[in-house]
């Protein structure tokens, strides 16, 4: 990014393509950590190639949020994946191209990938 209207450009972008109906809860929600240690690692590549492959696959039933620090700083990004009566799933270390996979492994085919996932406390 080399200007602010660049980013501003990216801000509308994502607020276009993000769903913020919190009231669905039919809806698998995908949650991307976005406090200053996850956008430095690179969460805002993660967020944009989430909301890409949403968009590609044109997924309706899938809303999208962002949340401040996780508090696992060391594990950024973070990506919580809550989809209907089934636990949430946190995604360690994740870049654009493992968000992507996220997308369809597990949202789609519901295939969790264990080997990227913290484990629940």
């Amino acid at each position: 990014m080399k200007s602010i209207e660049e980013l501003e450009k990216i801000r509308d972008q994502a607020r276009e393509l993000i769903n913020l109906r919190k009231d669905n809860e039919n809806k698998t929600r995908i949650v991307v950590g976005m406090g200053t240690c996850g956008i430095s690692a690179g969460a805002r590549e993660v967020l944009m190639a989430i909301l890409d492959e949403i968009k590609k696959r044109n997924l309706t039933d899938v809303v999208v949020t962002e949340t401040g620090c996780i508090g696992m700083c060391r594990f950024e990004p973070l990506v919580d994946v809550i989809k209907p009566n089934q636990p949430k799933v946190t995604y360690v270390n994740v870049n654009p191209e493992k968000a992507r996979q996220i997308v369809a492994r597990h949202v789609v085919n519901n295939q969790v990938i264990d080997e990227w996932v913290i484990p629940n406390i």
